[in-house]
């Protein structure tokens, strides 16, 4: 079920799926709108007169000149994407190009513009004025002329969005709030039952009869694992699966992915199952691996600090959410390795995402990009210190005062200026 879900989610992030769906639903709604005219007569005395048309020359020039007008601009709004994709691509890098397609309002007013348009084709073919029929669908141009007025609407906030969405800081921000809320949806997910006591997975997987080593069938990207339903595979067949790779590695056709630890032979229909699974795709996902969002973060930061664009600001507002992120995760009580079922069995041993892991991803490449800058190496520093002061576990105190190391190293090896390295030193005392 939840591999359904995530391809439902994956479908959903498409750029066409949602402008179709509403391209679909206005065709059936303007065949239900005339449909509703041929049988309902609406008189057009008092205040309906100055709304229901009653010409059918009129009727067709209203409809020729909104499905005009709207197909215009959707070619309109169809360029502006384009620009704004254009410069997102050059001043973010081209992985957060994803991110602007899939922004759900570009979608609607690409839909309804075509929709709109499409609609009136058909209510305009269904106008009949000749010897033998008089028809007008005069609700359904109603609704025409009601459609317009709302993609007017629609396309002064469309300007508005495409206006903010290529702005640094809103483009960090949203990012960030994407990665605050994928940290909460991913780390209370578990699969299976943990057990908190030191676990030998030699021991307990050497009574195992058969080692049966399960190679990847195809290259791409490890999208995603159905962690329940693997659990309840190795459960019901008393055995135990022990996984080399997690969502977001690259995978090599032939390459050993797990290990599979059993008493009795496994057909092949069996291990197929097993392998139904795994979704390995030709690119990274956000959806099971919290990396992919942060080096989004990251690619920004680094590009700003480029010597190209030398933009310290948008840098330091990535390492200022980066900070939040990680002072969530210093807290967070990430799953163990070693996942038992039901009856307490081992059933999986996972590759998992550590702490000290996603602090690499989140800071290694910006000090590596920081050389020279003092505002950014400092920033980095002031950073460290509010995540130490959140950490409680020792392992994770010791990742962090690793980082502080390497930024002061990079400082003192790097900044000129005296009274620059005299305030990373002092800000360096909290910590080290």
């Amino acid at each position: 079920m939840k591999k359904l879900l995530f391809f439902w989610k994956e479908l959903m992030a498409t750029f066409w799926f949602l402008p179709v769906m509403i391209i679909m639903l206005s065709i059936f709604l303007a065949v239900g709108l005339v449909y509703l005219d041929n049988y309902v007569d609406i008189p057009q005395e008092g205040w309906t007169r100055f709304f229901l048309v009653n010409s059918s020359d009129s009727a067709r020039s209203i409809l020729s000149t909104i499905s005009g007008a709207m197909i215009g601009v959707a070619g309109t709004v169809f360029s502006v994407t384009l620009v704004a994709l254009t410069l997102a691509s050059s001043q973010f890098g081209p992985r957060l190009i994803k991110k602007f397609m899939y922004v759900r309002l570009n979608q609607v007013v690409l839909g309804s513009y075509i929709s709109t348009y499409l609609y009136c084709l058909l209510v305009l073919n269904a106008i009949k004025d000749n010897d033998t029929t008089n028809f007008i669908p005069s609700i359904s141009i109603l609704f025409a002329i009601l459609a317009a007025i709302l993609n007017i609407i629609l396309l002064i906030i469309f300007i508005h969005q495409i206006a903010i969405s290529i702005q640094a800081d809103k483009v960090v921000a949203d990012i960030s709030e994407f990665i605050s809320k994928q940290i909460q949806t991913l780390f209370p997910d578990k699969m299976g039952k943990e057990k908190e006591e030191n676990v030998n997975a030699t021991k307990i997987t050497s009574v195992y009869s058969k080692v049966i080593p399960l190679k990847s069938l195809k290259s791409g990207y490890l999208q995603y694992i159905d962690g329940e339903s693997l659990m309840e595979i190795m459960a019901n067949k008393s055995a135990v699966i022990e996984l080399y790779f997690r969502p977001g590695g690259h995978l090599v056709e032939g390459v050993e992915i797990a290990t599979l630890y059993a008493n009795s032979d496994w057909k092949e229909g069996e291990i197929k199952e097993i392998f139904d699974q795994f979704v390995i795709g030709n690119t990274k996902t956000s959806y099971q691996d919290l990396e992919f969002s942060i080096h989004q973060m990251v690619e920004i930061a680094a590009r700003a600090l480029s010597p190209g664009v030398n933009d310290p600001f948008t840098a330091i507002a990535c390492i200022d959410n980066l900070t939040a992120t990680m002072c969530y995760l210093a807290q967070a009580k990430f799953p163990s390795k070693y996942r038992f079922d039901k009856d307490n069995s081992l059933r999986v041993i996972a590759d998992i995402l550590d702490f000290e892991g996603v602090l690499d991803a989140a800071f290694n490449q910006i000090r590596q990009f920081s050389e020279g800058s003092t505002a950014v190496i400092i920033r980095l520093m002031e950073a460290l210190i509010t995540i130490h002061g959140q950490t409680n576990l020792e392992i994770h105190k010791i990742a962090v005062l690793k980082h502080a190391k390497m930024v002061l190293n990079l400082g003192k090896r790097t900044l000129q200026e005296e009274n620059d390295l005299h305030d990373l030193i002092d800000r360096s005392k909290k910590i080290l």
